[in-house]
């Protein structure tokens, strides 16, 4: 159990709140205190990220596989950015091997494409970032920023957080034996894949969806100790108090939110 002092909020999280029951606590992101602990979990006292459902209160129970500790010189709130969006471009990194390898990133300026910038630049590959908006990512490490697909050479992975035509147009950019992970949809429109599109000689292609969030501890550990290393950077781009909630979900909705958005929920 922890006192949370910070949630952060994800597109995902907010575009389908309203298909959840009524009196459901959202939210899947917290950092805060340990005020009761289990077996395997950091102690009392302890200031901790958690990875959970019914992260939106000011209390949450969360399984102790789903905790780590927060390195004394990282900011609690910065901390709250970490585990939905960490976790996710952490986990699609590790699907396929990208020292030497290019990586196409779309919708690039949100969350999960900040943070996998940044991965994939630490591991090795040749980072292409798509996004509308571009401030900031060539610094985060992407060799290449681009708006649309247009020019740019085959790639060894995807990871894509858009949908629509440009899951379609990324597919067609994929090497025999490479991947696609698709994480995201916020453009909300279909993909049509052509007769045949799909279909290539040699080694197989894939198209994958993701949703591993199972047993986090180790990885949310991993991305703290980056963060406080200096190495990864939080992009926390909107902050303001949790009686701001509404304000912060529209913003992020509307994509004026590059990267993050966390809310206090403590002083």
């Amino acid at each position: 159990m922890l006192d949370v002092h910070h949630i952060s909020l994800n597109h995902g999280e907010i575009a389908f709140a309203g298909r959840l029951a009524p009196g459901t606590v959202h939210g899947y992101d917290a950092a805060g205190v340990v005020v009761r602990a289990a077996e395997g979990s950091p102690p009392v006292g302890a200031r901790v990220i958690a990875f959970g459902a019914g992260a939106w209160a000011e209390r949450m129970a969360v399984n102790a596989g789903a905790v780590a500790e927060v390195p004394a010189a990282v900011d609690l709130a910065d901390a709250a950015a970490l585990p939905m969006a960490g976790l996710t471009a952490l986990r699609t990194l590790r699907t396929a091997p990208i020292l030497g390898k290019r990586v196409l990133i779309t919708g690039a300026s949100g969350g999960v494409g900040r943070f996998a910038v940044q991965l994939a630049a630490i591991g090795g590959a040749h980072v292409i970032a798509q996004a509308n908006r571009q401030d900031g990512l060539a610094e985060l490490g992407a060799h290449e920023v681009v708006s649309d697909l247009t020019g740019v050479w085959p790639v060894d992975l995807v990871l894509d957080n858009v949908g629509g035509q440009l899951l379609v147009d990324a597919w067609k950019l994929v090497k025999l034996g490479g991947s696609v992970q698709n994480i995201g949809w916020t453009s909300g429109e279909p993909a049509v894949f052509e007769p045949y599109s799909i279909f290539a000689v040699g080694p197989s292609k894939s198209l994958n969806t993701f949703g591993d969030v199972a047993a986090p501890a180790e990885d949310l550990s991993t991305l703290a100790d980056l963060l406080a290393a200096g190495r990864i950077s939080p992009e926390v781009s909107w902050r303001g108090s949790w009686e701001r909630l509404d304000e912060a979900a529209e913003a992020l909705l509307q994509r004026r939110v590059s990267g993050k958005a966390v809310l206090d929920v403590r002083g």
